[in-house]
């Protein structure tokens, strides 16, 4: 009898995880919905847009993704409702954005990790750079870390939100030039750093490559600074990295973006996903019009994304503890 039992319990199991494999197969049937933690016009925003625009082609999803904002307090707002509202269907997908919300939930205060998502794969990686207004006096780091020292606290800039990756930059660079600096987290992302530097609000900023090569492009800002490892060859091959300028930071503050879903979301709709949306990134559309906005592409699978994010926690446990 309890063999009989034992046996019809697998072959129930065995129907039902076909019968739930078998319910996804169409998936998608409906529009879907990306949430992007910061406000239209950013970087994250702008590119979004842009990686998502063949999703309805029958070689893509076949179904169009809708970008919907939730922006506020650096991203926190956002990936807080996706961890903890947000159906975990599939018709909802986020935007995220490392080192973000990985230093964010290392510092405390919000109610995701790397344990409340599942990536689905990665479209770029945006340095962060410093800028100061177009008219402004300062024309290298050199100028702008004399100017810190001679003003304690005087130098205000600045950049997305706290423990962003703008944040970790200027963190970084305060422990690297030996100065206090005054960092200014902006409320409406990017975009809104952006328009402070421009306007003559602050003295400078910390912002994606991919924003400032825009606006330095339009003449109203100049790019002193980039944090990576190397100089971006392809978009700014003239600006220095900060290691050049004798600054010792490394790449801890570039930005990842790319996909993920709510934790629980349905393992074959995970791997549909994970499936076709690198695909989807590398359509030729998508790569000239982000080449053409001066954004960086990066593209990696899940496996790789996962790998990433781990990584990128365990450094960034390290560097938040130094600082």
């Amino acid at each position: 009898m309890k063999q009989w039992i034992a046996g019809a319990a697998l072959a129930l199991a065995t129907m039902t995880g076909t019968a739930y494999a078998d319910g996804h197969s169409s998936y998608p049937e409906r529009p879907i919905m990306m949430m992007v933690s910061y406000g239209a016009g950013g970087a994250t925003d702008f590119q979004a847009r842009i990686v998502t625009m063949t999703a309805g082609n029958e070689d893509a999803l076949g179904m169009p993704i809708a970008i919907v904002n939730r922006p506020g307090a650096g991203g926190r707002v956002g990936w807080n409702w996706l961890a903890t509202e947000a159906e975990a269907d599939g018709y909802t997908l986020g935007a995220y954005n490392i080192p973000h919300f990985v230093a964010q939930s290392i510092e405390g205060g919000v109610s995701y990790s790397t344990d409340s998502f599942e990536p689905i794969a990665n479209w770029g990686a945006d340095p962060a750079v410093f800028v100061v207004g177009a008219d402004s006096e300062f024309n290298s780091m050199a100028d702008v870390v004399d100017y810190a020292k001679a003003n304690p606290g005087g130098l205000t800039f600045s950049g997305a939100g706290l423990f962003v990756g703008h944040h970790i930059a200027a963190l970084q660079l305060e422990k690297a030039a030996g100065v206090k600096l005054a960092y200014i987290p902006n409320n409406a992302g990017g975009a809104g750093a952006m328009r402070a530097v421009i306007a003559g609000e602050v003295l400078g900023g910390v912002n994606n490559l991919s924003d400032a090569f825009r606006a330095q492009a339009a003449g109203n800002v100049k790019i002193l600074g980039v944090f990576d490892l190397e100089r971006n060859e392809e978009f700014l091959p003239d600006v220095p990295t900060m290691t050049e300028q004798g600054f010792d930071i490394d790449n801890a503050s570039v930005n990842f973006r790319g996909v993920m879903v709510p934790k629980g979301t349905p393992q074959p709709i995970i791997d549909k996903l994970a499936e076709t949306v690198p695909a989807m990134f590398g359509n030729g559309r998508v790569k000239s019009r982000m080449a053409a906005g001066g954004s960086p592409m990066a593209i990696m699978s899940r496996d790789e994304v996962l790998e990433m994010w781990a990584a990128r926690e365990e450094t960034l446990k390290e560097l938040l503890a130094g600082l």
